[in-house]
């Protein structure tokens, strides 16, 4: 099962697609300059787009809605 489930994190989001857009662009963030939100203990998932997913989940991710 994948977590955090899409169904909770389109409560923050507004499509799937936007959401997409927002968590590989977190991803290569992360991928990049290694700055997480949260301590990396915290993280459930080991891989940066399961850490995206779960920053948004937890809206430590500012998402502006047009």
């Amino acid at each position: 099962m994948i977590y955090p489930s899409i169904d909770k994190l389109l409560l923050h989001v507004d499509s799937k697609y936007r959401l997409v857009h927002i968590v590989a662009k977190r991803s290569n963030e992360i991928k990049k300059t290694g700055h997480l939100q949260m301590n990396d203990e915290e993280y459930i998932s080991s891989k940066n787009i399961g850490k995206a997913l779960e920053e948004v989940e937890k809206d430590l991710i500012d998402i502006k809605k047009n």
